[in-house]
């Protein structure tokens, strides 16, 4: 195993830390360890080791929309789910659990 003998100085969003070493904590690994460990995949990646895009689809924020509105989207659901394009409760599941890795 290589000395550790260079510095990293960064500037992150205090709760963004603060969430990120709760985490790490409750895993049992150091944020340097952490660190550490990202700079190989980025080494081993040559790149980014995950995708940086914008998302395709838009999120929909039902605090910021009008009665109209929210009841389009109410719609739109109904309409994907008469058309067929929905998925099983444990389809969705085991979908949400892959893209965010839990």
């Amino acid at each position: 195993m290589a000395t550790k003998s260079a510095n990293l100085y960064v500037r992150i969003e205090p709760d963004v830390k603060e969430k990120a070493e709760s985490i790490l904590s409750t895993l049992g690994i150091p944020a340097s360890s952490a660190i550490n460990m990202f700079y190989k995949q980025i080494i081993l990646q040559r790149g980014l080791p995950f995708e940086v895009k914008i998302p395709s689809a838009r999120s929909v924020d039902i605090s910021t929309l009008s009665e109209a509105e929210f009841n389009e989207e109410l719609e739109k659901g109904y309409a994907d789910m008469q058309a067929g394009r929905t998925k099983n409760a444990k389809k969705a599941f085991a979908d949400i659990r892959k893209d965010y890795g839990l």
